[in-house]
């Protein structure tokens, strides 16, 4: 018996829903875009960059390594109130769709990006007028905003990563309220927890002109990441 074909406007609703179906999944566990907030990356990083996140590899266990720029949600008390901005209704609604299918960042976004410094168990010197050193070891730190300082703004001396956390900074270090600010504001904060971890940025999507990976550096020159 000959297969009745189907109106083609019900082919275009499966072809659509099939679309946002895939494109849902890929936001829910592979990539997903944020939009960079503020300078506190620059120069790696500009306000208003859009990079992809990848969402994947925690899935399966893998932890942020050094020198990696992770998104994550705010531990708490990291990012100031807002008030609500007020867009045409149109606009907004538009958002809404590309953002619940991972295209468009989230207006109301609760989640920061920096990179992270030192993992749970490491060792963690700042101080004024001297490179960060973890475990013992000064790092060198390219990425590091031209005129920026590693540490004079906020020098926390040394300090004790707690297992299942990280130690993060802005590159833009006079231009950050990282790690170091939150310690010095409240002693033993500071440390991001790991489960609050996103995932790992890896491109820049947006604006094109700005196109380029994020590959993770070699903080420590030809020296082997230093484990406790």
């Amino acid at each position: 018996m000959p297969r009745t074909k189907r109106p083609w406007w019900v082919e275009l609703l499966v072809l659509v829903a099939v679309a946002l179906l895939l494109s849902l999944g890929i936001k829910t566990f592979f990539v997903q875009a944020f939009s960079i907030p503020s300078a506190s990356m620059q120069n790696t990083l500009q306000e208003g960059d859009r990079v992809l996140v990848d969402k994947l590899t925690p899935l399966f266990g893998a932890e942020p390594q050094r020198g990696e720029v992770v998104v994550f949600r705010d531990p708490g008390g990291w990012l100031p109130e807002q008030a609500p901005e007020k867009t045409n209704a149109v606009l907004r609604g538009a958002q809404s769709i590309l953002t619940f299918v991972g295209l468009m960042p989230s207006s109301n976004e609760k989640d920061l990006i920096k990179r992270v410094i030192a993992v749970g168990g490491d060792t963690v010197e700042c101080n004024i007028g001297s490179p960060v050193k973890v475990n013992g070891v000064p790092l060198d730190e390219p990425y590091i905003y031209p005129g920026s300082t590693p540490c004079d703004d906020y020098p926390v001396g040394t300090v004790k990563v707690p297992q299942d956390h990280l130690w993060v900074m802005g590159d833009h270090r006079n231009d950050s309220w990282d790690s170091r600010y939150h310690h010095l504001q409240k002693p033993g904060d500071g440390f991001v927890p790991v489960d609050n971890v996103i995932g790992r940025a890896f491109v820049v999507a947006w604006p094109v002109t700005r196109w380029d990976t994020l590959p993770v550096p070699a903080t420590k020159g030809s020296s082997p990441p230093v484990r406790p």
